[in-house]
């Protein structure tokens, strides 16, 4: 959480930091939907004055980790923040402190060639289950389907998969910060050439085959594959603007 740890001791600021965090806390110990408790109740659990409360409430509630509701049967009720308001935050703070694509990149590179290594261990018949749907699906593909948006979403879905099937939820999560920059914050244009498309699926299809062979050190090798056409795009890209 990032309630702040180094105020000055005794400050009012350091009073709402302290009591944003037991509220957190509170939040997290029991399910998303369950009443935390009233206004009254939450003062003297607390030990603190209502302005205080009201801003800490304020500061958790931003934080999509407690409801407050107002009239009979209201209070304090916990709640949890979606996916999509955890991948934004980080993704427009990365943008809003000069990162670029080629940043993230660098990151979500190594992040991928461990994902696919480790889905390839994977024995969950249920997510192979959907990799080898996935694949069939890309194999498939008709020619009057063939679009840049398609292929960015079979991108994203087939990245989903294999990070549910590394076991690893950071890896999931940094998987969709790094997609989230891309596609949301610096709107790169991918895959507007037939033949990069077509490049592409080739890619998928055949880490899609590696991982379910179970054989992690292919599936690494066409994941860096993947990456360096990635980057030669971005050269691209980057030579196109100058």
């Amino acid at each position: 959480m990032p309630y702040e740890t180094d105020l000055q001791i005794g400050s009012a600021r350091s009073r709402v930091s302290e009591t944003a965090r037991r509220l957190a806390e509170l939040s997290l110990s029991v399910a998303e939907g369950d009443h935390i408790g009233s206004e009254t109740e939450l003062l003297t659990q607390l030990g603190v004055s209502r302005p205080t409360l009201r801003q800490a409430a304020k500061i958790v509630e931003s934080d999509r980790l407690i409801a407050v509701r107002k009239g009979q049967g209201g209070g304090f009720f916990a709640t949890r923040p979606s996916a999509a308001d955890v991948i934004r935050a980080p993704a427009r703070f990365l943008r809003l402190n000069g990162a670029t694509l080629d940043h993230v990149h660098a990151v979500t590179r190594l992040i991928a060639a461990e994902a696919a290594a480790l889905a390839a261990q994977c024995k969950d018949e249920d997510k192979r289950t959907a990799l080898s749907e996935h694949r069939d699906l890309v194999a498939g593909l008709q020619p009057a389907d063939d679009t840049p948006e398609e292929l960015i979403q079979t991108e994203t879905r087939l990245a989903r998969i294999i990070s549910s099937m590394s076991g690893n939820p950071a890896i999931g999560l940094f998987m969709e910060i790094g997609y989230t920059f891309g596609r949301e914050e610096q709107n790169i244009r991918f895959y507007q050439q037939a033949d990069d498309r077509a490049r592409a699926r080739s890619l998928q299809i055949q880490l899609c085959n590696a991982i379910l062979e179970g054989d992690a050190e292919i599936a690494r090798l066409l994941t860096a594959r993947r990456t360096a056409m990635i980057v030669e795009w971005l050269s691209e890209q980057s030579r196109g603007k100058q």
